[in-house]
């Protein structure tokens, strides 16, 4: 039988020290022996490294960022699915999913998949919101609390000890010692993300983390815990290895059953020498060490392709735990060609078709 073949679209190719999860995403959909794939890149900077790492994508294209405003965004996307005919677009980042969620229909309209969470199970999840998600799904969350502006800080001292955590509503998180650093953090935040801040209690014991895929009914289709082995100064993981804690996938299963949850998603947790769990963050979608559950026995890039064309999609039931991934830089090399093509017409062919 013959393989069907799918042209994928993903947005996330900043493979930075703060890196995007497209180009673990497309590895693992190019790992694939039940499909074959045409990659179709989605670059917002015309630097990301993506573009240019050979075996990546077959063809990139720039579009705007979401703070354009929908129209001119979907225009693009519009415009790009004229020339490629895409089947399925995986976006990335957090902060571009609301636009991705609104304008569904839209796409599927055009005939371009998506597989996403809904507003409703995007909104719920949000930091500022994680309070009341515990108490509605069982979960341990730290106390937490929104600001909006600079006078709001010295009351905090009434609610939380330092240190605290000062967080992003999409990215970054600082760790203050004193209503100062609060300060430092509020307007470093404020002015790349906007507001709310969002204060958060700091818990302190051992960050654990899982990767998991939602088949949107309630079934865990995919999951793999993990422990950072090495964490950068932005707090992104740049070591971890697999790990077997049967609590953390427990929650995990009875966070996608309870709310159904459709789409992939991280849970960043804390263990406390106590053995409590208390869950930090959600975030909405596939994060950049995926990879490593690639290499770990679970392909999830490749199952939510698989979820999102009705494909045959079983769950996973284990993995390799003890499974370790390392990240490094290294200098590739270009022709500035490429780049004056990316800048100057919004495309560049990367391998040949």
């Amino acid at each position: 039988m013959e393989k069907r073949t799918f042209t994928i679209a993903v947005t996330g190719l900043n493979n930075t020290d703060n890196p995007g999860p497209g180009v673990p995403v497309i590895r693992g959909i190019r790992e694939s022996n039940d499909f074959d794939v045409r990659v179709i890149g989605m670059a917002y900077e015309n630097l990301e490294p993506g573009i240019y790492m050979p075996g990546i994508t077959d063809k990139t294209y720039l579009i705007p960022y979401p703070s354009a405003g929908t129209k001119v965004f979907l225009n693009r996307i519009i415009e790009i699915h004229q020339k490629e005919n895409i089947d399925l677009i995986i976006p990335n980042f957090d902060a571009e999913l609301y636009t991705f969620i609104k304008s569904e229909k839209i796409l599927a309209q055009h005939g371009i998949r998506t597989f996403l969470p809904t507003l409703e199970q995007l909104d719920e999840r949000s930091k500022a919101n994680l309070p009341a998600y515990g108490e509605k799904y069982g979960v341990k969350v730290p106390d937490s609390r929104e600001i909006t502006s600079l006078t709001d800080i010295p009351s905090l001292r009434d609610d939380f000890d330092y240190p605290l955590l000062v967080k992003g509503k999409f990215y970054d998180a600082y760790l203050a010692y004193n209503s100062e650093q609060v300060i430092n953090h509020f307007n470093k935040i404020a002015s790349k993300w906007g507001l709310p801040v969002i204060i958060q209690e700091f818990i302190k014991g051992t960050e654990l983390n899982v990767v998991a895929l939602g088949d949107g009914t309630g079934r865990t289709v995919a999951a793999v815990s993990m422990r950072k082995q090495y964490i950068t100064d932005k707090g992104k993981a740049w070591g971890g290895i697999t790990i077997n804690d049967p609590k953390m996938m427990e929650i995990t299963h009875s966070i996608i059953s309870k709310t159904q949850w459709k789409g992939g998603m991280e849970l960043e947790m804390i263990k406390t020498t106590s053995n409590d769990y208390y869950l930090i963050e959600i975030n909405p979608r596939i994060p950049a060490w995926v990879y490593l559950a690639v290499g770990a026995g679970q392909n999830i890039p490749e199952a939510l392709v698989k979820l999102s064309m009705n494909m045959d999609t079983p769950s996973y039931e284990s993995y390799q735990v003890g499974k370790m991934f390392i990240r490094y830089s290294w200098d590739m090399l270009g022709d500035i060609g490429q780049f004056e093509k990316i800048s100057m017409n919004g495309e560049l062919k990367n391998m040949e078709e």
